[in-house]
């Protein structure tokens, strides 16, 4: 999916080569997910991928903080920024909204983006140097003490370096910092960050549900962590945001072709989306609640019996295969069931696909 984003291989963004994943147990045991990717140099991606935009003639401006949106007749009609302690006003016929979590733009726009505590996840960070570990692949970790509803992650970066990070349930006292700390502090010597030395910090808000059934209105088109587009079981959204930005550009593109702005041809978009990606990630949420109930023996229990195409079928909601994989580990384990209850009842039996 980068790749179809047009920028050469050469340019840095793709950083360090990695072959798969380990998932971790609480006991400690794994699971590998066999695979060739990258952890993504997102400061440099991000910059390049403004530089191939000015190439095509897009005009870049950094250091605006949008604080409002203009609207004419009901609709909108441009935003208002300020630069340097300056307001100003960029007016359009379509306004593109990607800027995050808790939108101003959808908001202010009158879209509904109200987003429950419970569809919401801490996420904490550290950038660390000085790691030794295998820097072959993705390290996750599970289990109700070391990240409730979520998982400690460890991405290599090369040169002993990782982005060591944690998503966990918002609603919780304890902070996503002080279980990433705690983790650390318990288990870093046998991952090797016990001398690892922190260059970076960063956190905030993840929404993990609740997706947005209208991404438009009348001179509108709201994508990305703006319009809910994350993965509810790993919180991942750039992969989704990519192709939701695909859809909104080619309905963008007929738009300015026909001089129509109006919400009825924008509307296209949420069409499309949802057709492509809104029943995988309902099941997918659907899991997310059943592995909410989940304890340490069950995560251990299913460490030991899924493979990899199962943990990938679970995390791309194929309805179909999670019907089966859930079959049979209820089948093996049958005390699941009830943390299972909303997902037997809407996917096993049959309604979810």
């Amino acid at each position: 999916m980068l790749l179809n984003a047009g920028l050469p291989d050469s340019d840095g963004w793709k950083g360090w080569p990695v072959k798969g994943a380990y998932l971790y147990a609480p006991n400690g045991r794994s699971v590998r997910i066999p695979g060739n990717g990258y952890v993504v140099e997102r400061p440099i991606m991000e910059r390049e991928m403004a530089k191939a935009a000015t190439r095509k003639g897009a005009r870049v401006l950094a250091a605006h903080d949008v604080c409002d949106v203009i609207k004419e007749g009901g609709r909108v009609a441009g935003v208002r920024a300020r630069f340097l302690g300056e307001e100003r006003e960029f007016r359009a016929p379509l306004v593109i909204a990607a800027d995050g979590f808790e939108s101003l733009l959808a908001r202010k726009a009158g879209l509904n983006t109200f987003q429950p505590a419970y569809h919401v996840d801490s996420g904490f960070e550290y950038l660390m140097s000085g790691l030794d570990i295998d820097a072959d692949a993705i390290h996750l970790f599970f289990g109700r003490d070391v990240a409730p509803r979520g998982y400690v992650w460890i991405f290599p970066k090369g040169d002993n370096t990782a982005n060591v990070g944690i998503g966990i349930d918002a609603r919780l006292d304890a902070t996503a910092k002080q279980y990433l700390d705690r983790w650390i502090e318990k288990h870093g010597k046998d991952y090797g960050l016990s001398n690892a030395s922190v260059l970076e910090v960063r956190g905030g808000g993840i929404p993990v549900g609740g997706f947005l059934k209208k991404m438009t209105a009348d001179g509108l088109i709201v994508v990305g962590d703006a319009a809910h587009q994350v993965h509810p079981l790993h919180g991942g959204g750039m992969f989704l945001a990519m192709e939701a930005a695909e859809i909104a550009a080619d309905v963008a593109l007929k738009a300015f072709e026909r001089g129509d702005f109006a919400d009825s041809t924008l509307s296209e978009y949420n069409d499309r989306w949802w057709k492509l990606r809104g029943r995988s990630l309902e099941t997918a949420l659907k899991l997310r609640y059943a592995f909410e109930r989940l304890d340490d023996e069950d995560f251990n229990y299913l460490v030991d019996v899924l493979g990899s195409e199962d943990v990938l079928a679970m995390a791309e909601g194929d309805a179909g295969a999670v019907r089966s994989i859930a079959l049979r580990v209820l089948k093996d384990r049958p005390r699941l069931a009830w943390k299972f209850r909303e997902f037997i009842g809407d996917v096993v039996m049959g309604s979810g696909g």
